[in-house]
């Protein structure tokens, strides 16, 4: 994928702040005088949202984590298509909460080692990695609270319970090793502000 812009993702476990982290650094970045794109997954598109509301909603067990990678997989390829290339192509910085890692670790090591059809079909259908990833690591059980506090309909992943948050932790710093080339990771238990600091102290060596 040619890009002239940024691409920035963010990644953690439910409840790890990095929601509000995203928001952020799209503001800081807009202030430093950027043309910004912050985004999500699933969703960013109007196609891709739709598919959102079928995969975060609902009984836990209402797919199987084969059904999420295809899902998963449609969503972001129209949102690759209809959002972030394009933005790219513009020279814009895109900063999107959740890309293909969350994929890797939610539905690759959920409910069996799936990784490898994880990996194949993002080959296959995205190939696009971020420029650079900002994983904001949370303690499982703090997260979690943080999470069911919110109290919203999209809740599916958090009702699998503490055990899939702490797998996911140990999954996505692993991750972070894996890719430590654009891999970052940013201690979340702290104040937002003090994280905010971390997060951008990572990032300004790339901006365009």
């Amino acid at each position: 994928m040619s890009r002239s812009g940024l691409f920035l993702s963010f990644e953690g476990i439910d409840g790890s702040g990095k929601s509000t982290q995203a928001k952020m650094l799209a503001d800081r970045v807009r202030t430093a005088g950027h043309d910004v794109v912050h985004t999500r997954e699933p969703g960013g598109s109007p196609g891709a949202e739709e598919i959102r509301a079928l995969v975060l909603q609902g009984d836990p067990d209402r797919w199987s984590a084969e059904t999420e990678i295809l899902l998963f997989t449609a969503a972001r390829r129209d949102h690759l298509e209809r959002t972030i290339q394009p933005a790219l192509d513009a020279g814009k910085v895109v900063i999107c909460d959740r890309f293909a890692d969350s994929t890797r670790m939610y539905q690759g090591l959920s409910r069996g080692n799936l990784r490898a059809k994880v990996d194949a079909l993002h080959d296959l259908m995205i190939g696009v990695e971020p420029d650079l990833t900002l994983l904001i690591d949370m303690d499982p059980e703090t997260g979690l609270s943080r999470a069911k506090a919110r109290n919203t309909v999209e809740e599916r992943f958090e009702d699998f319970g503490a055990s899939l948050q702490e797998a996911m932790r140990s999954g996505f710093l692993a991750l972070a090793t894996e890719y430590a080339d654009r891999f970052r990771v940013i201690d979340g238990a702290r104040d937002a502000e003090t994280v905010a600091g971390d997060v951008w102290a990572a990032v300004s060596p790339h901006m365009p």
